[in-house]
């Protein structure tokens, strides 16, 4: 099977938006399997090709459109958020083969298929307006081959700690070069740390990217991820998912991502990201509104101490706590409400874009649990969430959602307060979740579940299941799908392999293995321990 390798017109302009190379769309059934599937002709250079000079080989590649659904019909649809390098900078999937027996693995155990995070930094890397599509167009192909649908998480944010972390992905350079001329692009905290996670919303229309705004560079790529891959949107890429903030999540960087994995056992509160002067400019002006200036000088004092503990801080304490005041009012609205304005902003361009594609576009809520149990939620205010023990913060995102069509996307799911009250006495994810779960219940809203982290117990997936069916239980039409945070090696591993197999089973209701795939071979495994057994040459490495 030749091996596609993609020329340099595949790389685009934002004046001219990348066109699929030569797609004819055609749809063949075969009798036996009853699979309906879309063929996909793609006019690429092969490494193949009888000579160099030859550029009319035709690469052709099955996608298969609807063979995931076989044997599911009443159940809740399982994704596999891949690894985050599954692509390189320069349009090559990383571990290709390893990547495609995985990908067969997972199809063959029932699962739907995989999210893939299209990272900003990648495809708009070196200049403004220029997308370079390649690698991603790939690893859709591939995972389609092999019977899978894809979910498309379109990433505007940082990924990992650094430059010598192996998942470093950061902003485009050209953006990364715009902060250094004004540092106030990036978040910062009263200390004066910046994040340069994610742009500061503060600045979200103002025209700071090279004569753009960060909301119009956002609706750039968009537009330019739709126009390139619209053949193959609703029948192969059938979600969108749109980061809004850092880790893809509408909220403000209150703790960097890396240490907000384990923050609920320290139990930090966070800081408010409210002291870039776009940030405070829009401050500044809603306080001399109400002619009280002197709120408007920056975020609360008294918000935070060395032992992360709310009860001796000014403004979290439970007892005459500057939150539960006219001042701690004023603010918090406005913290929560920039944090709103900038999701409703990019829902609007999104639901614009997207519409009559038949793609389901979604969004992630931050799973910020470690002070529910507390009055005031510090953590959960840090971040963007007014949600305290007197006011629901999270009805106003799901209305938002709810008014773009837009799926609440929210993890945690397989959390337990009963281990993480061990840790921490006022962590509550359940709590948290049932509250996020119930606002998306009350806007009519589908949900998208994730595990926080890679648990691979039998309780965790059994936690995952108790979840999935607090938000359904009672709907008439429920519309819940979950993605498993992530696809590794250890995933294979021989009882984790059992285990998750066993899960999906479970939720998607589907009792039986999808025994053939069309991709290089048939594979026939009857049960998961009989997959599990053959030694597990899919394992991804």
């Amino acid at each position: 099977m030749a091996i596609a390798t993609f020329a340099p017109s595949f790389c685009c302009t934002r004046t001219e938006p990348t066109q699929l190379p030569r797609f004819r769309l055609t749809h063949s059934h075969k009798l036996q399997s009853q699979t309906r599937r879309l063929s996909v002709s793609c006019r690429l250079n092969s490494s193949n090709s009888l000579s160099p000079a030859d550029n009319n080989n035709n690469n052709r590649y099955k996608l298969h459109d609807g063979a995931s659904s076989q044997g599911r019909r009443n159940g809740s649809p399982v994704f596999v958020k891949l690894p985050e390098d599954s692509t390189m900078i320069g349009g090559k999937v990383k571990r290709r083969k390893a990547m495609a027996q995985s990908f067969k693995a997972l199809a063959a155990a029932g699962v739907e298929g995989v999210v893939v995070e299209v990272w900003w930094g990648v495809v708009e890397r070196d200049r403004p307006g220029v997308y370079d599509w390649r690698g991603y167009f790939d690893l859709i192909v591939l995972a389609s081959n092999c019977g899978l649908k894809v979910r498309a998480l379109l990433a505007f944010h940082q990924c990992g700690s650094g430059p010598g972390d192996p998942k470093w992905v950061p902003l485009p350079q050209w953006v990364l070069e715009e902060i250094d001329k004004d540092p106030d692009l990036a978040y910062s905290d009263r200390f004066g740390r910046r994040n340069m996670e994610y742009i500061s919303l503060g600045c979200d229309i103002l025209p700071v990217l090279r004569g753009r705004s960060p909301i119009q560079a956002y609706t750039d790529f968009m537009r330019n991820f739709r126009d390139t891959f619209r053949p193959l949107l609703g029948a192969i890429i059938t979600g969108v998912q749109v980061g809004m903030g850092p880790a893809g999540e509408l909220r403000y960087p209150s703790l960097p991502s890396q240490k907000l994995m384990w923050s609920w056992r320290s139990r930090e509160l966070g800081e408010f990201q409210c002291y870039d002067k776009y940030m405070l400019a829009s401050l500044n002006a809603c306080a001399r509104e109400i002619g009280m200036r002197e709120w408007g000088d920056g975020g609360p004092i008294g918000a935070s101490n060395l032992m992360q503990d709310p009860e001796h801080t000014e403004f979290f304490r439970t007892d005459n706590g500057l939150w539960n005041t006219a001042y701690g009012n004023f603010f918090l609205e406005w913290y929560s409400g920039m944090l709103l304005l900038h999701g409703e902003r990019i829902c609007r361009e999104a639901e614009t874009i997207f519409r009559g594609t038949r793609v389901n576009t979604s969004a992630k809520v931050g799973g910020i649990h470690w002070h529910y149990g507390t009055p005031s939620h510090p953590s959960e205010l840090t971040a963007g969430y007014y949600n305290t023990s007197t006011r629901d913060g999270f009805l106003p995102i799901a209305r938002i959602f709810g008014r773009y069509g837009f799926t609440l996307c929210c993890s945690c799911f397989e959390m337990r307060d009963v281990d993480e009250k061990q840790m921490n006495p006022f962590s509550s994810p359940e709590g948290f979740l049932r509250q996020l779960l119930l606002a998306a219940r009350i806007c009519e809203i589908p949900l998208e579940g994730e595990n926080s982290a890679t648990s691979l117990d039998d309780a965790a997936f059994q936690q995952v299941i108790k979840m999935s069916k607090f938000y359904s239980e009672g709907l008439e039409k429920p519309s819940f799908s979950f993605n498993f945070l992530r696809m590794d090696k250890n995933m294979f591993e021989y009882h984790n392999w059992v285990r998750f197999t066993r899960f999906v089973r479970q939720l998607s209701g589907s009792s039986i293995f999808r025994a053939k795939l069309d991709f290089r071979g048939d594979i026939r495994p009857s049960s998961a321990s009989d997959f599990a057994k053959v030694g597990l040459a899919f394992a991804y490495c």
